[in-house]
């Protein structure tokens, strides 16, 4: 069935084009634009009238942005076009203002005789280290088109396993809110209505009645005051992981904790041999390359001991040996890496390794789920269901005494 669909497309002149073409696929007309000497951009379904879907949720945040920009820069490069005016129609596409005027700084940057490499270092905040040695590794090498491919792919893989992560963490932790917010509700509110009823002196109160009636008395006077200490030792356990100390000892326990704990450091492996992959592809020399990947961490422990693994590579032991000797590698990797050293295909290796962990973190992600979701619904229905047979044992006593 054909179909209306709308496109952006740049001429050989370097001019946007847009409009419609109808045909059954998008990839026919991506062809069809081709056929007429335009660079297709973005092919999607024609935007409707009174719903107003924009294309990018890419373009919403930092990370949205930037992989945005690496995608249109890998299309237009690999299509001739000059990297001024490459830039200079990524602007263009580009709906947010501020990095519209990010973007625009950069061509002036270059224009004023700048490298591209140069030129995005002068924005730390958007673009890392890693980023930017890709970009000059790329301009040494006269293949920047290729290493603007690389970095799209590690930007999409990096942001699907991030969205991933957080997407399959929401559920449960809404489920714990949920039900903590039920129990304190009926303690706070409902139990406290009960407590007339079982002030008859006749009546011989039962003993999870009696548990129930203090909890919910004590919750009501030194509820406030426990709330204010709670938040004040979040707040002294927040600030105290911000400090260089705390900060290793947290990354530390969270790599101990049951079942998350492997999902957390494959997670990291998997985030390190990515950007391993993509700047040893780049001839990026592997010391450095190291240390670049080491700065996109986010576990300090991991990252600690990639300086052991850096030692170990100026010694002339090879990758795989040290990172082996590190201990905070999933055995695995060292025997891919050696694989990799023997083969002379380190870095096809180090994606490979990528690959396997980004599939591991997310199974290791299910079984967290798996786990956690039918315990926390188990734990609140005992929890609840303890409460309300509490209340009707001394409801039954009432029921005896009046008989």
């Amino acid at each position: 069935m054909a179909t209306a669909y709308h496109f952006r497309a740049t001429a050989a002149d370097g001019k946007l084009r847009t409009g419609t073409l109808t045909a059954e696929t998008d990839k026919q007309v991506a062809q069809e634009l081709k056929r007429q000497g335009l660079i297709p951009l973005y092919v999607g379904a024609e935007q409707k009238a009174g719903f107003a879907f924009k294309m990018p949720d890419l373009q919403r945040g930092k990370r949205h942005d930037i992989l945005f920009f690496t995608q249109e820069l890998a299309t237009l490069l690999n299509a001739g076009v000059p990297v001024d005016r490459a830039l200079s129609i990524t602007a263009e596409l580009t709906e947010r203002a501020s990095f519209r005027s990010l973007v625009m700084d950069v061509v002036r940057l270059i224009k004023g005789g700048k490298s591209l490499a140069d030129s995005l270092a002068a924005h730390p905040t958007y673009f890392s280290d890693l980023y930017i040695n890709m970009v000059r590794a790329g301009e040494a090498s006269g293949s920047l088109a290729q290493i603007f491919e690389r970095l799209s792919e590690f930007e999409r893989t990096r942001d699907d396993l991030r969205g991933y992560i957080i997407s399959s963490l929401i559920y449960p932790g809404l489920l714990t809110l949920v039900g903590l917010g039920s129990i304190i509700v009926l303690l706070e509110f409902v139990v406290p209505r009960f407590a007339t009823i079982f002030s008859d002196p006749r009546m011989t109160i039962p003993a999870p009645t009696l548990m129930l009636l203090t909890v919910s008395r004590y919750l009501q006077d030194y509820g406030l005051v426990a709330a204010a200490a709670l938040i004040v030792a979040l707040f002294a356990f927040v600030s105290y992981i911000r400090t260089d100390d705390g900060a290793m000892w947290w990354d530390a326990t969270r790599l101990h904790l049951p079942v998350l704990g492997d999902a957390l450091r494959k997670a990291e492996t998997a985030r390190f041999a990515r950007a391993m992959g993509t700047l040893v592809a780049a001839s990026v020399p592997l010391v450095q390359s190291i240390g670049i990947s080491r700065g996109i961490l986010n576990n300090r422990r991991i990252a600690a001991s990639l300086e052991r693994v850096v030692q170990g590579v100026k010694r002339g032991e090879g990758i795989a040996g040290p990172i082996a000797k590190a201990g905070e590698f999933p055995p695995l990797a060292s025997h891919l890496l050696s694989v990799g050293e023997e083969t002379g295909n380190l870095d096809a290796m180090f994606t490979r390794m990528a690959d396997i962990y980004d599939n591991e973190t997310r199974s290791a992600i299910r079984r967290f789920t798996s786990l956690f979701e039918p315990l926390i619904i188990l734990v609140m229905g005992l929890m609840i269901g303890t409460l309300i047979l509490s209340l009707m044992l001394a409801i039954t006593g009432i029921n005896d005494i009046a008989g």
